[in-house]
């Protein structure tokens, strides 16, 4: 996904069945300086990220006919995109159920559209941010594995592709930037999902159970990730940067 720049200005898409909410929004967020596209179901949204990627999906989860939560999961699993659910489902267990499936940010209708924007900024910034500039010309390397910052392409020992979510990146990167450091988990979700931890405990720990399942030989007996009892969670490997 290329960076938004003056020139370019930050494309989002934003998928609500209700026109009475989408349409409105639309205009302010085009008088904010976004370009806007809209669909009111997850077919047409489909249609239009096979037209145009946006830099960001605003996303409802009650919808006819496809949900948010399962397009949600195509998003960000195979096209790894920054993903906010505006929805009029406000209860704890919605969010982070919203949250582990890999959404960036999670909105209860009604919300002020200032409120929103500030969050699109933040998630943008989260998503474009990127590898420190210490790194960015390395690849990590860890137990045979291999992640690029840049690409965020991780390749397993064998050589194959593991396609990872955008939150699962972010988790991975900053683990391999603090290898054999306890990191409690309000530590992680803040440098994860930059957010109030003590409501989303159980997000972080599914996420890294998600993560476990991808590069661990065994994800019911980690070794790599591993539970500081207490305390949070280590990565206990050495990471090595090499040359891009």
């Amino acid at each position: 996904m290329t960076a938004p720049t003056e020139s370019a200005p930050t494309r989002l898409l934003i998928v609500d069945d209700e026109s009475a909410l989408r349409e409105p929004l639309a205009d302010y967020l085009v008088r904010q300086g976004f370009a806007v596209t809209q669909a009111g179901t997850a077919a047409e949204a489909r249609s239009r990220l096979a037209e145009d990627v946006p830099d960001l999906v605003l996303l409802d989860i009650m919808m006819p006919g496809e949900d948010g939560l399962s397009l949600c999961r195509h998003l960000v699993e195979s096209r790894r995109l920054p993903v906010i659910f505006i929805t009029a489902r406000g209860e704890a267990t919605d969010r982070i159920v919203g949250l582990e499936i890999g959404a960036d940010d999670y909105v209860v209708k009604p919300f002020d559209p200032r409120e929103l924007v500030a969050r699109i900024r933040s998630v943008l910034r989260r998503a474009n941010r990127g590898p420190s500039p210490a790194s960015d010309e390395y690849d990590y390397e860890f137990e045979g594995w291999r992640l690029d910052p840049l690409k965020r392409r991780l390749v397993d020992p064998e050589g194959a592709v593991v396609a990872i979510s955008s939150v699962e990146f972010r988790l991975l990167l900053t683990f391999l930037d603090h290898p054999r450091q306890v990191l409690d988990r309000d530590r992680l979700l803040d440098m994860v999902q930059g957010r109030e931890a003590h409501l989303f405990d159980r997000a972080v720990d599914n996420q890294v159970s998600r993560l476990r399942r991808k590069i661990e030989m065994d994800s019911k007996n980690p070794q790599l990730i591993q539970t500081v009892w207490g305390g949070g969670y280590l990565f206990a490997a050495d990471v090595r940067r090499v040359p891009a």
